[in-house]
């Protein structure tokens, strides 16, 4: 093999390794897309369903089916407002706010943690006022969220609060055993003085046109490829006319010498000699 095609094999393989990355990267993104289509369906079916008992939907494992997130449930009961939590950093109104985490025993004994809303911050570690829940017997509708991770830097919290809505790490906070496997987004209260949270957004994402990109990048990688051998093809075709072209011209004036040579032998032989 050339060294020349040994280049050229070169650059298909790298055309080559390029467009299957290019294409895992588009499946990767046809997945995201997907996902999220389905987080987008999963929000329209829910969020807006009527409401059912907490116990409809959360049995006695205190599981969350998670087809079962954003739907509306409701709870009977009273808030353990001195059992209250807030959990930092959140961003809300354009500031990094605090939501207020309080337990409510349901009519059934059990604790499921309701997150009541957000307050903004106040000049210290802790916002500057906290309404407190309603007293007594109330009922309410909360909306159901699965917990939180604990965040990947190990960051932590001040006395009565978390960094994350970390149903485990809440457990250990209040008396009693908390429902660990989900939590509740309030809907409303009264008399509202709390900041409420914004409805989930539909919007699906730049994944799909994503995912077509890195495959436009993959055909314009062979494109590319193409384009450069083609190049050297070029260049090569004109590199090799260079040489001939002076050798042509050498040949044509031997030619033209070899005539002029057998015209001045015949003009000699019909000339007569001198006396």
């Amino acid at each position: 093999m050339s060294p020349r095609m040994l280049r050229w094999s070169v650059y298909v393989l790298i055309a080559i390794g390029f467009a299957v990355a290019c294409a895992f990267l588009s499946n990767w993104q046809f997945e995201r897309n997907e996902s999220r289509a389905d987080q987008i369906a999963l929000v329209e079916r829910n969020y807006d369903a009527e409401p059912v008992p907490l116990a409809d939907l959360i049995g006695s494992a205190g599981v969350l089916d998670p087809e079962d997130e954003w739907h509306p449930v409701t709870l009977a009961g009273e808030y353990l407002a001195d059992e209250q939590v807030l959990v930092r950093n959140r961003p809300h109104g354009g500031t990094s706010a605090f939501e207020v985490l309080t337990p409510f025993r349901d009519a059934d004994g059990r604790l499921f943690l309701v997150d009541r809303g957000w307050v903004p911050p106040g000049d210290g570690e802790s916002p500057d006022a906290v309404p407190a829940p309603p007293s007594g017997e109330v009922e309410v509708t909360v909306r159901l969220r699965p917990g939180e991770q604990l965040p990947a830097s190990g960051r932590g919290a001040p006395d009565g609060q978390v960094p994350t809505i970390h149903l485990p790490s809440v457990d250990d906070l209040v008396d009693g055993d908390l429902i660990t496997g989900a939590y509740g987004q309030l809907i409303s209260e009264e008399p509202g003085s709390l900041g409420g949270f914004a409805s989930p957004t539909e919007d699906p994402g730049p994944h799909l046109s994503y995912a077509i990109q890195w495959i436009l990048f993959a055909l314009m990688g062979f494109v590319f490829i193409g384009y450069i051998i083609r190049t050297e093809i070029v260049k090569h075709h004109e590199e090799q006319e260079g040489i001939a072209a002076p050798v042509r011209a050498s040949r044509r004036r031997d030619k033209d010498a070899d005539v002029e040579d057998e015209l001045l032998d015949v003009r000699e032989r019909l000339t007569p000699p001198r006396r």
